[in-house]
């Protein structure tokens, strides 16, 4: 009997099993790569270019460090990769998640397992700081959803929660071309890694 295919080759050259994946088959170019042209929302936003997962991504590095200013390189390295898997999965809204089930979850666990080994990082992301990403990612949802995505505030405070008063006030989206997000994203990564090095 025919095996079928479940691994993907790389512009790196990788080939990525994504039912195993191995951490030496992981390559941040090939994740950013990925990321820049993976759309959020489906597409569905407002802007000459989608909103991509390699942008929502550097958002909530960078509020990560607005609700924790102690936050070491490692953890917002973390904030940073949260998304990584969806660079061989793509970007699933939440209803279509739920409809999948329990086998979408298990895919992206292990695909985000060996990317954080990959860089460094524990297998599993620390609780206190998983709780922490999903409030930056919640912030960042709301904002999109917002800004770029055509929900009501109201609606938005429904499904994301209300930010608290202040903490979105001064930021504004970026819609960019896929190139140019693909070397915001390698460039906050090796800033993030250099600034882990002893």
């Amino acid at each position: 009997m025919r095996q079928t295919r479940a691994w993907q080759r790389m512009l790196s050259g990788r080939r990525l099993d994504l039912l195993d994946p191995t951490p030496v088959d992981i390559e941040i170019e090939d994740i950013a790569h990925g990321l820049a042209f993976v759309a959020r929302w489906n597409g569905q936003t407002h802007g000459d270019w989608p909103y991509s997962v390699a942008e929502h991504s550097l958002l909530v590095e960078h509020l990560l460090g607005r609700l924790d200013p102690a936050a070491d390189p490692a953890a917002r390295l973390c904030a940073l990769l949260h998304d990584a898997p969806e660079y061989v999965i793509g970007d699933m809204i939440s209803p279509v998640k739920a409809a999948v089930g329990p086998s979408y979850g298990e895919l992206d666990g292990k695909l985000q397992t060996a990317i954080n080994l990959r860089f460094g990082l524990p297998a599993k992301t620390p609780d206190r700081l998983k709780r922490l990403i999903k409030r930056a990612d919640r912030l960042s949802a709301w904002l999109e959803a917002t800004r770029i995505a055509g929900f009501s505030v109201s609606e938005a405070n429904r499904f994301f929660s209300r930010p608290p008063p202040g903490v979105l006030d001064d930021l504004a989206l970026t819609l960019r071309p896929p190139a140019e997000v693909r070397a915001a994203y390698l460039a906050r990564h090796r800033d993030l890694m250099a600034a882990r090095s002893p």
